[in-house]
């Protein structure tokens, strides 16, 4: 049996009821998470841009499977909503993330299954199957993968993830959900370039992805064969997108290890490979030291943290380039003692206080070859004293290794709403819990879909 028909009966085959209770309670809590960080996404730095562009391909109509844009925004046909709330759910860094893949796996999955349930209603059971099952496809690509991230893996893995949950939504056949994968692997786009420029195409990369996932369920339903050695043909995914990969344990695995379980909140709107450092930040602070204090800092980090976020802090930074800048997400940490979605206002981002202290701070490898690796993190900070003061992390808060607590959690979802509808949420936050929770037992996702799209009062 290839990859690419293992992953799909899994996906297709897979029940509700079957699948272990710690990964069940995952997947109503990331769902939960997702859906609110896309409803902050609402009031982000072009966010407006991206829905007018989205509106100018054409709007809903009566005969139209059309879904809404996350936080009372328009009616628009399925694949168009699923690009704008991609876009929206990713674009201020704040997603959950699969560490060991580096693939953020409900952001494509998150908007593709939510357009196609608002567009054609399923049960809740079958929403939350089809989001589980999708993430062991998309984390499973990335856990798979040996060698350093080149291509955006987020959008890439999370496409394939996507299309086999919207093919498990609409009942496709095995040969259908085959063709759809041939149409995903055909629209795979995505590169770390955005990443290196500190640019606002990632997100557009994740809301691509997204929409391309619907497109490659609508061509294969219209009975146009797609090719079907997507992942281990000669110029199949990993061939084409990873250096060095091993899917064997990944598929061996499949039925037994449900990835949404291995999932990490964030709880900062920041590149996850800040936030080790962010956390270590805030330790300092509560210690007393303070940024008069500080002659330089170095957060000696795995490669990958170096590579991700060691960019140095600038005067005329974007707000992307800044959320994936650590010099700048530590000094805030520093200062303010909290890094939260208002810290990146072109207010907050011009303080001088903050960039003073950013130009003290560097990133540092440790020279592990560890590719995927987010710890152990050091922070070293040299007093103006000549003091040393050391502190140490060894998982990121968030992770299975270190569980966000209820009450931050909690918080975070406020501050979501909050800031996406421009005042406190407590009736809609009270709102989406309950929905979520009841998905299990719902005959129909709209109460959920509602909620989604409907008033912002």
């Amino acid at each position: 049996m290839s990859a690419a028909e293992a992953f799909a009966r899994h996906v297709l085959d897979l029940r509700w009821d079957a699948i272990p209770a710690p990964a069940r309670a995952a997947a109503q809590a990331f769902l939960l998470d997702t859906l609110a960080v896309g409803i902050a996404g609402r009031r982000a730095w072009l966010a407006d841009k991206v829905l007018g562009v989205a509106r100018s391909w054409g709007r809903a109509d009566a005969d139209t499977p059309s879904a809404h844009v996350f936080g009372g925004g328009p009616r628009l046909p399925a694949p168009s909503a699923a690009f704008v709330n991609g876009f929206q759910i990713h674009c201020q860094e704040y997603d959950c993330v699969h560490e060991p893949a580096v693939v953020h796996p409900l952001a494509v999955i998150g908007a593709a299954l939510m357009a196609q349930a608002e567009a054609r209603p399923v049960s809740g059971a079958d929403l939350l199957a089809a989001l589980t099952g999708a993430v062991d496809v998309a984390a499973g690509l990335g856990v798979a993968a040996l060698s350093p991230i080149r291509f955006f893996r987020p959008a890439t893995a999370g496409l394939f993830g996507a299309t086999l949950g919207i093919a498990r939504l609409r009942g496709a056949s095995l040969d259908q959900a085959l063709d759809a994968l041939g149409y995903a692997l055909a629209q795979a786009a995505g590169t770390m370039q955005a990443h290196v420029e500190g640019k606002p195409a990632l997100p557009l990369q994740i809301a691509g992805a997204a929409r391309a996932a619907l497109i490659a369920n609508d061509l294969a339903a219209a009975g146009i064969p797609g090719p079907h050695d997507v992942f281990e043909g000669p110029y199949g995914y990993l061939s084409l997108f990873e250096e060095r990969s091993d899917l064997a344990p990944v598929i061996a695995s499949l039925g037994q290890t449900f990835r949404i379980a291995q999932v990490s909140y964030k709880p900062f709107p920041t590149g996850r490979a800040a936030q080790g450092g962010i956390v270590l930040m805030q330790r300092l602070r509560q210690s007393g030291v303070r940024a008069p204090d500080i002659a330089s800092l170095r957060l000696i980090a795995p490669p990958l943290i170096a590579r991700l976020v060691g960019r140095p802090a600038r005067a005329d930074m974007q707000v992307n380039y800044a959320r994936l800048c650590f010099g700048y997400c530590g000094a805030l940490a520093l200062n303010e003692g909290h890094v939260r979605l208002d810290g990146f206002t072109p207010d907050a981002l011009a303080n001088r206080d903050t960039l003073s202290l950013a130009a003290r701070i560097e990133v540092v490898s440790d020279g592990s070859d560890n590719p995927a690796a987010f710890a152990p993190q050091t922070l070293e900070a040299r007093l103006v004293t000549g003091e040393v003061r050391t502190l140490t992390i060894d998982a990121l808060y968030g992770s299975p290794a270190d569980p966000m607590g209820g009450d931050d959690i909690a918080a975070k979802r406020a501050e979501c709403l909050a800031f996406g509808l421009m005042g406190p949420q407590l009736r809609l936050d009270a709102s989406l819990q309950e929905a979520v929770a009841d998905l299990p037992h719902a005959a129909s996702t709209d109460t959920l879909t509602a909620l989604m799209s409907g008033p912002t009062a």
